[in-house]
């Protein structure tokens, strides 16, 4: 089954508990604490594999949860860091949030990866809690929990040259002459009910086996895909990597030049950027009409087409496929040369200027909301910082809780939410939990 769209749920691995032990051994009477810390959890990975060319192996579950941290133990025993989990997707992925509003990853190379959920940090074990002031901790960090998420997976082919047309044209007939690709062929709509990828050698032509390249076949575009008939507004995407399209027409049509307008119309429809890709116009099955016809046909695509030549084709009986593949292979080159020249002179006009605010994560804390009530006043605090030290104390314990008074007045909570108007009775909710005020 072919798959290139995909949302999924990815929960990363809980960090282990710290360790709440004291020694106990013969002979030593003062052991002291020992507890050691948990592990950390572990990352969800999402790798680029060149072996892959669909996301349907994942689409058997909606959500992946990586294994989380082992518990600390006595004897200063640190918990076991959890393996992380690597899900490999095609080559040409994008991953974006779930209502596709911030792009996450583009894992357009092979073996790209990217961490997209991080694993819990484990907790610390109460031996790292002794201090000259308190000997004997009899409090433990819980560990953090992992990072969730819900994220839509696109596929989008990573082909140097798109095949596009109207449905029975023949483009599956030529990406199986020119390529390793073995797509469906028949003679009736839609046989292509998914993009096809192939890998063409040019020494099959007479070319270097050196020289070769990647062309993907669309299946058919009708007039209304952008807006979702048929089956071509699906797969529009796969062609948006491209750096070439060929654009093939059946001569035998009643109205050529109209197929051609209803394609290029698509294409401006559903993405402005497509339509301007350098096109290779290829009017095909010239076997079956006579010179006449051909010569007539051609005049008219050739008017709207203006500089750009019409190759004629027949994929049965190869007469023009030499031509063709040379002169994709030459445009192809030119525009790979184009696009490094661009590189190269983007990258030296780029100055990297050090950004002096700081980013919102090292945000200690902030007051989102104060709610007054008719009893008192509740203080809705969030920031990185402070939300990861609450989930990872016990505040049912006395210590637990002290622990965070102490953070709150270092970090100048305790200052901020007086300035406020903070008074006894009033409550401090961080992460779904509360703190009473105190002075």
């Amino acid at each position: 089954m072919f798959c290139d769209e995909l949302k999924l749920k990815i929960t990363a691995g809980d960090g282990g508990n710290g360790a709440l032990s004291f020694r106990r051994e013969k002979f030593i009477p003062r052991g002291g604490p020992d507890g050691g810390d948990g592990g950390r959890g572990g990352n969800i990975i999402f790798r680029a594999n060149a072996n892959v060319n669909t996301l349907s192996h994942l689409a058997n579950r909606k959500m992946y949860k990586a294994e989380s941290g082992g518990k600390g133990k006595g004897n200063n025993m640190t918990g076991l860091n959890a393996e992380d989990l690597i899900l490999d997707v095609p080559q040409g992925t994008v991953i974006y949030t779930a209502d596709k509003q911030q792009q996450l990853a583009d894992l357009s190379k092979p073996n790209d990866i990217v961490i997209l959920a991080k694993g819990g940090k484990g907790g610390m074990g109460n031996l790292r809690f002794t201090s000259s002031t308190n000997q004997a901790p009899r409090f433990a960090e819980t560990g953090e929990p992992g990072e969730e998420k819900e994220i839509l997976l696109e596929l989008k082919l990573v082909a140097d040259v798109g095949i596009i047309g109207l449905p029975s044209v023949g483009k599956s007939t030529l990406i199986s002459v020119i390529s390793n690709a073995r797509p469906k062929i028949a003679a009736y709509h839609f046989t292509t009910l998914i993009p096809n990828l192939g890998v063409v050698n040019m020494s099959q032509f007479g070319g270097s086996a050196m020289e070769s390249f990647v062309v993907a076949d669309i299946p058919g575009l009708i007039e209304g895909a952008s807006e979702g008939k048929g089956l071509g507004h699906k797969f529009l995407r796969h062609v948006s990597r491209t750096k070439l399209l060929v654009h093939v027409i059946d001569c035998t049509s009643e109205n050529p030049l109209n197929d051609y307008k209803t394609i290029i119309s698509e294409l401006k429809l559903f993405d402005k950027k497509l339509s301007k890709l350098k096109q290779i116009v290829v009017i095909n099955k010239v076997d079956m009409i006579d010179e006449e016809s051909l010569k007539q046909k051609t005049g008219e695509i050739q008017k709207i087409t203006k500089t750009t030549k019409i190759y004629p084709l027949s994929c049965m009986t190869r007469v023009g496929l030499k031509d063709l593949m040379f002169q994709i292979l030459k445009d192809l080159t030119l525009l790979k040369k184009k696009e490094r020249k661009i590189s190269i002179e983007e990258n030296k006009k780029v100055v990297k200027i050090p950004v002096l605010h700081p980013h919102i994560d090292r945000i200690k804390f902030i007051i989102n909301k104060v709610e007054k009530t008719a009893e008192n006043t509740i203080f809705h605090v969030g920031g990185k910082r402070i939300e990861q030290l609450i989930v990872m104390t016990d505040i049912k314990n006395p210590e637990g809780l002290e622990r965070i008074y102490h953070y709150m007045g270092r970090m100048g909570l305790q200052k901020a939410v007086e300035k406020n108007g903070a008074t006894f009775g009033d409550i401090i909710i961080i992460k779904g939990k509360s703190i009473p005020y105190r002075k």
